[in-house]
């Protein structure tokens, strides 16, 4: 459970990937969020439960 205040995004949130980072190993290129989601350098992101998932890209 998060404790930051505000709370973070939880992972169904539009914005769940702005969530606090709590493990940062971006030299092996992936960081885990406060809300579980396991974020790599390469735009992909692994949700706790299992989906791989792409960041959306901005226009």
């Amino acid at each position: 459970m998060c404790t930051h205040t505000p709370s973070c995004p939880t992972t169904d949130a539009a914005d769940r990937c702005s969530a606090h980072v709590v493990a940062d190993r971006m030299d092996q290129g992936w960081c885990r969020l406060c809300n579980g989601i396991v974020l790599f350098d390469d735009g992909h992101y692994l949700t706790p439960d299992g989906h791989d998932l792409t960041l959306p890209v901005s226009a």
